[in-house]
């Protein structure tokens, strides 16, 4: 595949729609490519991390997602802005999150089912937070599984409720008292991981 393409200079990539980006790419444009992968990996990663934890799992369903936008994908206008590629894209994320976990939950049962007798003790690791986005990140994982998601989209995906929605396949209206019961349990949360420092967590808004 040649590797110049539509897109020429650094800052035509940074002012590019993602659907001009993907028509450069989709011609040859390694450098569209690139600026793709620049522009929405920092959230995917966030939204995988809130589905898998952080650590490989995650790590490995974010590559998994960009190798299916290199090798496929959608077909958009030049004219498509962040949206429509960015929702195809945790939603491609999401299904492989999915697997990953259910993969992981069947591994766990064979385990158990081969040493039953072994037991397994566990302990949650008490971790010092430096900073805000630290704590932020401890403390979503204290929260349940559906808040965690849908808080790192709005969060780190700067999503809105309609898009999370579509993307989670919940109803609007789930996301928002999800969003809401997860960021007042996450405040209090903060409260601790950040004794003496006021939250800003709580004050989300639509």
């Amino acid at each position: 595949m040649p590797t110049t393409g539509g897109v020429e200079s650094p800052s035509a990539m940074d002012e590019a729609t993602d659907g001009a980006l993907l028509l450069a790419w989709k011609s040859g444009d390694v450098q569209a490519f690139s600026a793709l992968v620049g522009r929405h990996r920092s959230a995917l990663l966030a939204h995988a991390r809130s589905l898998l934890g952080r650590g490989g799992p995650a790590e490995d369903a974010v590559q998994e997602t960009l190798l299916k936008l290199a090798h496929k994908p959608p077909k958009l206008p030049a004219e498509a802005s962040g949206p429509a590629l960015s929702g195809w894209l945790h939603q491609v994320l999401r299904r492989e999150c999915l697997d990953t976990r259910r993969g992981e939950k069947r591994r766990q049962r064979r385990e158990r089912e081969a040493a039953p007798d072994e037991a397994v003790a566990g302990g949650q690791e008490q971790v010092e937070a430096t900073d805000t986005k630290e704590a932020v990140e401890r403390g979503l994982e204290l929260l349940s599984p559906d808040q965690r998601e849908v808080i790192a989209l709005r969060l780190f995906g700067e999503k809105s409720y309609g898009e999370i929605a579509a993307i989670t396949g919940k109803k609007v209206g789930t996301v928002g008292w999800l969003i809401s019961e997860g960021l007042a349990r996450l405040a209090d949360e903060l409260a601790h991981l950040l004794p003496g420092q006021k939250s800003s967590v709580g004050a989300e808004v639509r």
